[in-house]
């Protein structure tokens, strides 16, 4: 257990240098430890709240982001995450869509999708809702904040920087995770007791990585580190 520990902080600490809360990646390495899914699922979202809110407090003090996409964005997204929430998928099925979606912070840690763009394009109302909506469901079901899939979006579509990605994956995150939980809340949930020291690792790796990646750390190292993580985890998720 020392291990999931270790790897846990490590977690927390690299997805907040990109403004993530690490629920992908959690949920991951509690799929590789046999954690039950029922557990897994409100487990990762109260990390992910903690972590996403201290990187979202951390980012927001050095950069401006476009309000109106924001709204556009958690219009959708936060009610999508409520309903969302309360579907129940297989545990297999559950598992292999989890597999899947941990290939978007494996391609956005190895900066797949880093490139800075020349010039930010007019983000389109529609369809930003849309993506809020979206994304939202998909992050109910499986528990996640949604910031892996909202991220490469925002820099493919030309509507933000990488730092501006950061502040507002952050923030879309948070309030995701907290209305899939009270989506949760309402079933009834399942929480280990470990609980709270994972919180206390994941508060300490969550404010180390957001301080330094909003320094502009340089971590690349130890996001290839992470990546080769998400990758076994990836891999065990789908086959299993």
């Amino acid at each position: 257990m020392t291990e999931f520990l270790f790897l846990l902080f490590l977690v927390a600490f690299l997805y907040s240098c990109v403004g993530h809360g690490g629920a992908s990646g959690y949920l991951a390495l509690m799929g590789i430890y046999h954690f039950a899914p029922e557990v897994m699922k409100p487990s990762a979202l109260i990390l992910n709240i903690i972590v996403s809110l201290i990187a979202f407090i951390q980012y927001s003090r050095t950069t401006s982001v476009n309000k109106k996409l924001v709204m556009l964005l958690i219009v959708g997204s936060v009610p999508a995450a409520f309903i969302g929430a309360g579907i129940t998928l297989d545990v297999l099925i559950y598992k292999k869509v989890l597999g899947i979606l941990l290939l978007f912070p494996i391609l956005r840690l190895i900066g797949f999708f880093g490139k800075e763009v020349s010039g930010l394009k007019t983000p389109n109302p529609y369809l930003a809702v849309a993506i809020g909506i979206i994304i939202g469901f998909i992050s109910g079901v499986i528990g996640i904040g949604g910031g892996i899939l909202l991220s490469p979006i925002l820099l493919i579509l030309g509507w933000t920087y990488i730092m501006q990605t950061a502040v507002i994956s952050s923030l879309f995150i948070f309030l995701n995770s907290i209305s899939g939980m009270l989506g949760l809340v309402t079933k009834g949930i399942s929480i280990d007791t470990s609980i709270y020291l994972w919180i206390a690792i994941a508060v300490a790796g969550g404010v180390a990585g957001s301080y330094f990646g909003a320094k502009k750390f340089n971590s690349i190292v130890l996001k290839k580190v992470l990546a080769v993580v998400l990758v076994i985890a990836s891999f065990k998720l789908i086959v299993s």
